[in-house]
């Protein structure tokens, strides 16, 4: 069997694609946290809470109301994005124009409020959520067998992090978007809603990591304390490629995934605290991360 570094090939190969897959959800989690960001100047700590929520309501619709994968794949998101307007519309627009740390402690608080419900509720224990039989069974890629499912979500992933960067980038809503947080007061003044977008903006942030969270339930255990488990690591990520970097949030979090599942197979004492190693590096070369802007 063909080795590198004395590692099989086919297990080097392995934790690539893992790590791709791992990665796709990082840039889709770290993709709303960006955009949330780089329009709002806020940080969103509740953004784990978003993912968890995502996942919850997927299990929620199936275990009660009996819908299937396919259309908690869209009405998860439609809720958590509506609970993320009203967090926006009744909540942080009350802090805009104040200290950013106001906005970090309420959406922390948030969080612990959102977890303890679902915990009170639904307790810690995890719970399985299968996926659709359209996906079940497994691909035969030569080196490993993956679950098709897998396949599915990271494709879709990567479908709704360039599509958001397209959204961002190369649209008119875009560019009224851009120029809303270099001078929010000039936009308006072309007859813009631009409160109206913000609100948008975080409801659409907030369904991002809802998204997320349905994709991820059939991969692992649905728990009301699963967003809490990520959200140090998307931060970490979002860092990393720039505060506000859309591109930067999907770089990042595709090239973070990769070097972790690499770390597993060459030392893996340390692959879950390699993004902060590399956060602390990149920081002491690039404090505005690798994609963000100097001020």
């Amino acid at each position: 069997m063909a080795e590198i570094f004395g590692i099989p090939v086919p297990l080097l190969l392995g934790q690539l694609m893992l790590g791709l897959m791992n990665g796709a959800f990082y840039a889709m989690l770290s993709l709303g946290l960006a955009v949330i960001f780089g329009l709002m100047d806020e940080v969103n700590f509740a953004h784990g809470a978003f993912f968890m929520m995502g996942a919850m309501f997927a299990w929620m619709g199936g275990q009660y109301f009996h819908l299937g994968f396919w259309w908690m794949l869209l009405l998860a998101p439609l809720a958590v994005g509506l609970f993320g307007l009203l967090v926006e519309r009744l909540m942080l627009r009350r802090l805009r124009g104040m200290d950013p740390i106001y906005g970090l402690l309420l959406t922390f608080g948030l969080t612990l409020l959102i977890e303890g419900l679902f915990r009170t509720f639904f307790g810690v224990a995890g719970s399985p959520y299968n996926p659709p039989a359209l996906l079940g069974g497994t691909l035969n890629l030569g080196f490993m067998y993956l679950p098709t499912y897998y396949v599915f979500a990271m494709a879709a992933s990567l479908a709704a992090c360039f599509g958001t960067w397209f959204l961002i980038e190369r649209t008119k809503l875009g560019s009224y978007l851009r120029a809303g947080t270099e001078n929010p007061a000039l936009v308006q003044a072309f007859g813009i809603n631009f409160p109206l977008l913000v609100m948008l903006t975080f409801a659409f942030g907030s369904a991002l990591a809802g998204l997320a969270g349905v994709l991820a339930a059939p991969i692992i255990q649905v728990s009301p304390l699963m967003g809490s488990n990520l959200i140090i690591v998307v931060f970490a990520i979002v860092v990393i490629g720039g505060m506000g970097s859309v591109m930067g949030a999907i770089v990042s979090g595709l090239a973070l995934g990769v070097i972790e599942g690499l770390t597993k197979v060459f030392y893996a004492p340390i692959s879950s605290t390699v993004v902060f190693i590399l956060m602390a590096l990149v920081l002491t070369v690039r404090p505005a991360g690798l994609f963000g802007k100097e001020k």
